[in-house]
């Protein structure tokens, strides 16, 4: 070689050189748009199973979805149709290009695209066109950059989540809900391919909106799919032989004052995890929804169920109906203050026993007495003369019950209550009064479900979790273990209601004074359950008391 081709050999290689440095730090001086991706709220069971979902700022869905929750099968679909060198390009696929090149040049327009997912990651990233030239070359640019400093893991989760497919919705998670009303973990093979063929014309090929361009595009895709061999022709007809969705599924919102409560609780959470038991929840739901069917009285139930060895909250039903506004079903009626009536009275028998004051077999008197100013009267206007406590509580006879609070003293039931985490909230600035044992003070089905879970418990207090980790013991005893065993015996051996059999379960029924509330509180060997019904404005509804009406949801949920 001469000389002079020599120099401009070396001059060539320099030039190229330092061109590829240039570029190179032209790609690592990128400056990324940020990478942390705004999801929805979710809130989710015990399981991890989704309880109800929020939108993003901008009422976009966009639920939090990883590489290991979506359907393996819709995976690699996606990146055979979209990207087949996906896993071995840098952000860029020449052949790719040259290919789309060369299709253009031939036909004289443009045939197919070269872009891969991860430059369609950097156009969702920057929510950016492709239309002109500097916006390609700043895709082309951000995908390299991307490549370099995410993973493609990372880069495949990115899609996932911002993947357009119609109106509000974004990601493959919020696409799976919306069209086929289920998660994405399992998806039959046309679902897979329909969510694979939406995001290249989301409002277009909308099923909901125009079903006959959705088929289209999800059939070429299995039609290319088949011709690579990753089905099976017999597996592509039948593919294509499944319908495509019509309309949209609503999203999952189960448990909707919880979660409400969840989201206030943990703003900056994205996905809060309850104790809840979806399946139990949902069924709770259904249960509080057709007890009241069909009635017009404006009632409702709600329904609370714990497991008093841990004090997780399993089940909690704030409402008949959350969106049943003639019924205010917005309110949850767990947390509502409320009268409840006899439903203490096992607290107050159980203390009494506790400070050897009675005994389930002393006997008592059951006739007027006037306790000061206070003349109680039972809840029938009748009187047993001489009775057992067991038989007093069984029959929740109202004197002997004020009798007993005379002699432990009201003071001393509020401080026990209030040690066990109630806030009993009493009418006025008085102190407290006999009226109190009676149901003259305001307590929530919450914390009623919280005593009689102390019952239960060997008189052992333990506080109420929503949240997993979130349960302890209170440094409370409320009763001893014999004085809870008492209370327990005595509550076992109270009737069921009609057509009720094999009846193992201790519970308390308690109307408020007008029938505005009604109550039925009892426990098995694991739950805690607490049912109320009434109205949430606190109007009277004649004929609405504990065991006419909160007695037979309550056997009904232990059923369940």
């Amino acid at each position: 070689m001469s000389r002079r081709r020599l120099i401009v050999a070396t001059l060539g290689l320099a030039g190229c050189l330092a061109g590829y440095v240039s570029f190179d730090r032209w790609i690592d001086q990128t400056e990324l748009p940020p990478l942390a991706v705004a999801t929805s709220q979710t809130v989710v069971d015990r399981n991890g199973e989704l309880l109800r979902a929020y939108t993003v700022a901008d009422g976009r869905w966009r639920l939090p979805v990883e590489n290991g929750q979506v359907d393996s099968g819709y995976l690699d679909y996606l990146v055979r149709y979209e990207d087949k060198r996906f896993y071995h390009h840098r952000g860029v696929d020449g052949l790719a290009m040259l290919r789309a090149l060369g299709q253009a040049l031939v036909n004289g327009r443009i045939v197919s695209g070269a872009s891969t997912l991860t430059m369609q990651v950097a156009r969702l990233l920057e929510n950016g066109g492709t239309g002109n030239w500097r916006g390609k070359i700043r895709q082309f640019r951000v995908a390299l950059a991307l490549e370099r400093r995410v993973s493609k893991t990372g880069i495949l989760n990115l899609y996932l989540k911002l993947a357009p497919f119609g109106g509000n919705l974004e990601g493959v998670r919020s696409a799976s809900l919306a069209y086929f009303g289920k998660e994405p973990k399992r998806l039959t093979p046309a679902q897979a391919a329909l969510l694979v063929s939406l995001p290249q014309s989301p409002e277009s090929r909308r099923p909901d909106r125009s079903p006959p361009h959705a088929r289209r595009a999800r059939d070429r895709v299995i039609a290319r799919l088949s011709a690579q061999g990753l089905m099976t022709k017999d597996d592509a007809r039948a593919a294509m032989a499944e319908p495509v969705p019509v309309s949209r599924f609503r999203f999952p919102a189960i448990a909707s004052h919880v979660s409400d409560r969840a989201v206030r609780d943990n703003p900056l959470a994205t996905v809060i995890k309850t104790n809840l038991d979806r399946q139990l929840q949902l069924s709770l739901e259904e249960l509080a929804a057709l007890d009241v069917g069909g009635e017009d009285s404006g009632r409702s139930v709600a329904i609370m169920v714990m497991k008093h060895a841990t004090g997780e909250i399993v089940a909690s039903v704030g409402s008949s109906g959350y969106l049943e506004h003639e019924r205010q079903g917005f309110v949850d009626m767990t947390e509502a203050v409320r009268s409840p009536g006899s439903a203490l009275k096992p607290l107050i028998y159980g203390l009494a026993f506790d400070q050897g004051l009675a005994h389930p077999e002393t006997l008592i008197n059951d006739r007027p007495l006037t306790f000061g100013t206070y003349a109680p009267e039972n809840f029938d206007n009748k009187f047993r003369g001489t009775v057992r406590l067991r038989e007093a509580l069984q029959l929740s006879l109202n004197i002997p019950t004020v009798a007993l609070l005379e002699a432990l003293g009201p003071v001393k039931l509020m401080s026990k209550m209030q040690a066990a985490g109630v806030s009993a909230r009493l009418p006025g600035a008085s102190p407290p009064g006999l009226a109190i044992g009676l149901g003259g003070v305001g307590v929530t089905l919450g914390e009623l479900v919280a005593l009689y879970a102390a019952i239960a418990n060997r008189g052992e207090a333990i506080a109420p979790g929503l949240y997993p980790g979130k349960t302890s013991r209170l440094p409370v005893r409320l009763m001893s273990p014999v004085a809870a065993w008492y209370v327990s015996d005595i509550l076992s051996g109270l009737p069921g209601p009609a057509n009720v059999a094999d009846k193992r379960f201790a519970y308390k029924t308690g109307t408020s004074y007008g029938h505005r509330d009604g109550w039925a509180i009892g426990y098995d060997g694991e739950h805690v359950i607490g049912v109320w019904t009434g109205r949430p404005d606190g109007a009277s509804i004649p004929g609405v008391f504990g065991a006419g009406n909160a007695a037979p949801i309550l056997f009904e949920a232990l059923g369940r």
